[in-house]
C-alpha cells in the first residue's frame, strides 16, 4: 500500500530495494529523504486546517494574556518570554499527534521500514517538515506577539534567532514522543505527558535568553545551552524515533 498522495516518483525511489536488493539499485539516502520531505509538505498543504490550528492557539494564548492579567505595559513586557514559550511549547504539540499518526494508518510507514532505506532519516525528514510547518512559522510569529505585549522592535532580532533553535530542539523532542505513541488511541495526554518533562530544559534557557534579549542584554550563554540541546536532539531523537516506530510496527 502506497502513502496517500505520494507522487510515482517518490514511491518508486523509497520502495527501491524492498524486495530484492540485490538486484535493484536502491537511491542514495539524501535523495530518498528529500523525497521524503517533499512528499510530507504536500499533503501538507492538502490539509490546511493543521496548519493554521498550532499558529491560531499560539496567537489566540499571547492575546488573552494581557486581558488576563494587566493591559499595564511594563508588566506585559516582564512576562512576555514565558508567554511566548509556554504558547510555542503548546502550539507545538497540538501538530504532534499527526506527525506519524497518518502515515501508520495507511501503511507508509510500514514500507519506509521496508524499502530498504534509513528509517532513521525518513523520520528525520519529516521531523524536518514538522518544523518547518509549525516551528519556523511560530519562531515567525513571535516577534509579532512579543510586541503586542509592551516589547520593543530592538529585540525582534534576538527572539526570532532564539525561538528558531528552540523550536528546532521542540520538534525534534516530540518526534521521539509522537513515535512511541504511535499505537496507541487517544494519545495526546500520553504524548504531551511524555513530551512535555523532555522539553522543559528549551523551556528554561529558551524563555531566559528571551528574557535577555529583550533586556537588550547578551544571552549568548542561554542561547549556546540551547543550541547544545538542539545537536544533541538532532544527533539522538531520529535514532531514538526509529526504534520505537520499529517497535511499533512489529
Amino acid at each position: 500500500m502506497t502513502g496517500a498522495g505520494m507522487p510515482a516518483g517518490a514511491t518508486a525511489a523509497l520502495a527501491t530495494g524492498a524486495s530484492s536488493p540485490e538486484n535493484v539499485e536502491r537511491a542514495p539516502v539524501f535523495d530518498a529523504a528529500r523525497l521524503a520531505l517533499s512528499r510530507d509538505l504536500t499533503l501538507a498543504f492538502r490539509k490546511r486546517g493543521q496548519l493554521i490550528q498550532p499558529l491560531a492557539f499560539f496567537a489566540l494564548v499571547t492575546m488573552l494574556f494581557p486581558l488576563a492579567v494587566s493591559p499595564e505595559l511594563s508588566r506585559l513586557r516582564a512576562i512576555a518570554p514565558g508567554v511566548l514559550w509556554v504558547a510555542a511549547l503548546l502550539a507545538s504539540l497540538l501538530a504532534l499527534e499527526f506527525l506519524f499518526r497518518d502515515d501508520a494508518y495507511d501503511g507508509t510507514l510500514e514500507q519506509y521500514a521496508l524499502s530498504g532505506q534509513s528509517l532513521t532519516w525518513l523520520l528525520f525528514a519529516k521531523t524536518v517538515a514538522h518544523w518547518l510547518l509549525t516551528g519556523l512559522p511560530l519562531a515567525l510569529m513571535a516577534p509579532f506577539a512579543a510586541m503586542a505585549l509592551g516589547v520593543s522592535a530592538a529585540a525582534v532580532p534576538g527572539i526570532v534567532l532564539v525561538m528558531v533553535v528552540g523550536t528546532v530542539a521542540l520538534s525534534l523532542i516530540g518526534a521521539i514522543g509522537a513515535a512511541l505513541t504511535l499505537g496507541m488511541k487517544r494519545s495526546g495526554a500520553l504524548l504531551a505527558l511524555l513530551t512535555l518533562p523532555l522539553s522543559l530544559p528549551v523551556l528554561i534557557y529558551g524563555a531566559r535568553a528571551t528574557e535577555l534579549a529583550i533586556g537588550g542584554s547578551s544571552f549568548g550563554a542561554p542561547l549556546e545551552l540551547l543550541a547544545a540541546l538542539a545537536v544533541l536532539a538532532v544527533t539522538l531523537a531520529p535514532l531514538a524515533a526509529a526504534a520505537a516506530v520499529r517497535i511499533s510496527l512489529e
